[in-house]
């Protein structure tokens, strides 16, 4: 292909893209509402056992149309990734090799439903941590929540808690490119569980020990799991190199 039909293959894929990007806000809109319900039930639950009436506050205007809008593209993004995600695959796949091929569909099939769970993690820990950053107001204070920081910070706690349980994957993508062994990877055990259990224990209440415990296993479950893979992948590739040299010397 000539750099022109480059350009027109990746405004084919940008036009579906946004199409799929475009359908996904519309109904992103529509959910809005119930979003909106889900968000307020951990502020509203507090505020019943502090016996305390709570809301979400607008602090302009126009700030419950922006919290729509923005809400309606989140949701936009998140049902329409299977389009677009699709559109960016299909245009790098013809410069691909058979091994770069196969490693990217392991990547993409193994990192998609991993960050799906772990956003999900972050959804369940929603509540603990309003609870704890709420507790630190004294008696006769009050917290004023802004309806736009609120959602932020949820967006970003389910965003980082998913990208946590994709990390993995990303250790076993570097051992299979020869960035990383799986000697290093173990060697570093403790950094990583101290890692673990600090992100853990930020995120989750500090008496709250069951819910640092579900979120922790998983994530030390995956470390060991790409230390394994990382190990059975280093030892076929040192097998191989042995037999190439084997092969040289006769």
């Amino acid at each position: 292909m000539t750099l022109g039909e480059h350009f027109v293959e990746l405004r084919k894929r940008l036009f579906r893209s946004a199409l799929g990007l475009l359908a996904g806000a519309i109904a992103g809109w529509f959910l809005s509402g119930y979003l909106l319900d889900a968000l307020r039930a951990p502020i509203t639950e507090i505020a019943q056992q502090q016996g305390r009436e709570a809301q979400l506050n607008y602090d302009s205007i126009t700030g419950a149309f922006d919290l729509k809008i923005q809400i309606a593209i989140t949701v936009g993004v998140l049902l329409s990734s299977p389009i677009w995600l699709y559109q960016i695959w299909a245009f790098f796949v013809p410069a691909l090799s058979r091994k770069e091929l196969k490693y990217g569909f392991g990547f993409f099939f193994t990192a998609v439903p991993l960050f799906l769970a772990g956003a999900y993690a972050g959804w369940l820990l929603v509540p603990h941590i309003v609870t704890l950053l709420t507790s630190f107001a004294q008696g006769e204070d009050s917290s004023i929540l802004s309806a736009k920081t609120y959602f932020d910070f949820v967006l970003k706690l389910v965003i980082a808690v998913g990208v946590a349980f994709v990390l993995p994957v990303f250790l076993v993508l570097f051992n299979f490119v020869g960035v990383l062994s799986a000697k290093s990877i173990i060697k570093s055990w403790r950094w990583a569980f101290l890692l673990i259990a600090l992100f853990t224990a930020i995120a989750t209440p500090a008496a709250d020990v069951i819910s640092m415990f579900l979120l922790a296993v998983p994530m030390v479950v995956l470390y060991l799991v790409a230390y394994g893979v990382a190990w059975l992948h280093d030892r076929r590739a040192a097998k191989a190199a042995m037999r190439v040299e084997a092969e040289l010397a006769t």
